[in-house]
């Protein structure tokens, strides 16, 4: 069984993958892609277009090592993904939530000015409230909301969805897209963690950031198009909304690590988390990960049964 893997964030673990995989030839980013792809039974990736696929004649999977397969545009061979992110994501999201509610980056960036920003100086300052007074709407409740939701249950947060799996999971409720105009008007706190398809690209506008409002912050965590990015960047400017955490971007590096992120200077603003696509990246995620990647190698080479499936 011959592998060739094309995903880097997999090196951590390039050690505990092949000893999971004693008997398969491990190809790990080959410089000269479309020729080590001709002899390759299995891609383990995040990408596959159409010229890999002309190139792949014996592919017999591609996999996936994330959930996303944004990036698969041929068709012809099976695609499997695997998950193990949602509880470093669950993590990030909780974090991002306290550090937006209670200004937590502008108290940082005052006090290395020597101010103290807080109500017990500044009296025009209100005092925030804590995560009990929380009322969450989550843009897709999968793996990412599930996890989420079960740490925010712990700190006494209300919580409702819009979602295509319909499933409530304790929620107030739970709707399809149709009740997005009511998620935004129940909810001070907005998490995107729906797949990018074209039903969900730019599915949060001017429109939907007014009816979250000015108490109301933004975490997303999905993929940066969901939210249209100007509007998104006028809404935080002009306090439309309280504040945004933002982990994913509407551009990449192409090598490197040196890209902007955006079109809009989200950098200039005060009320903004940015993160480069972090929230997921542990060593847990991606030992989980390995394993179902070694589990789904080895099923094909027995004939048996993949996992995760598309």
């Amino acid at each position: 069984m011959r592998v060739v893997i094309t995903d880097p964030n997999l090196l951590p673990l390039r050690s505990e993958l092949e000893a999971l995989l004693p008997h398969a030839e491990l190809d790990w980013l080959p410089d000269e892609l479309l020729v080590s792809l001709k002899s390759a039974d299995v891609l383990v990736g995040p990408a596959f277009d159409q010229e890999m696929a002309d190139a792949a004649p014996g592919l017999r999977l591609v996999q996936v090592a994330g959930a996303g397969t944004d990036r698969i545009t041929a068709g012809g061979v099976p695609v499997a993904n695997t998950y193990h992110h949602e509880d470093s994501i669950a993590e990030y999201i909780v974090w991002a939530l306290i550090a937006l509610r209670r200004e937590l980056p502008q108290a940082d960036a005052a006090l290395r000015t020597n101010r103290w920003r807080s109500p017990v100086y500044d009296r025009a300052l209100p005092q925030p409230q804590t995560l009990a007074d929380a009322k969450v709407g989550f843009l897709g409740f999968g793996h990412i909301g599930r996890a989420t939701w079960r740490v925010l249950q712990a700190f006494g947060a209300q919580a409702q969805a819009v979602t295509a799996s319909g499933n409530a999971d304790g929620l107030s409720w739970a709707g399809d897209t149709s009740q997005l105009p009511r998620l935004l008007e129940e909810s001070n706190a907005l998490v995107v963690s729906a797949p990018l398809t074209e039903d969900t690209r730019g599915i949060i506008g001017t429109a939907e950031l007014e009816q979250l409002g000015a108490d109301g912050v933004l975490v997303n965590v999905a993929r940066g198009p969901l939210v249209q990015e100007q509007p998104l960047y006028d809404a935080l400017r002009n306090r439309t909304i309280h504040g945004a955490a933002l982990d994913v971007w509407y551009s990449y590096p192409s090598s490197g690590d040196q890209a902007q992120p955006a079109k809009a200077p989200f950098g200039e603003l005060d009320n903004v988390l940015l993160t480069p696509h972090l929230s997921g990246i542990t060593r847990q995620t991606f030992r989980g990960r390995i394993h179902d990647i070694a589990a789904n190698i080895a099923a094909l080479a027995e004939g048996n049964e993949l996992r995760n499936l598309l």
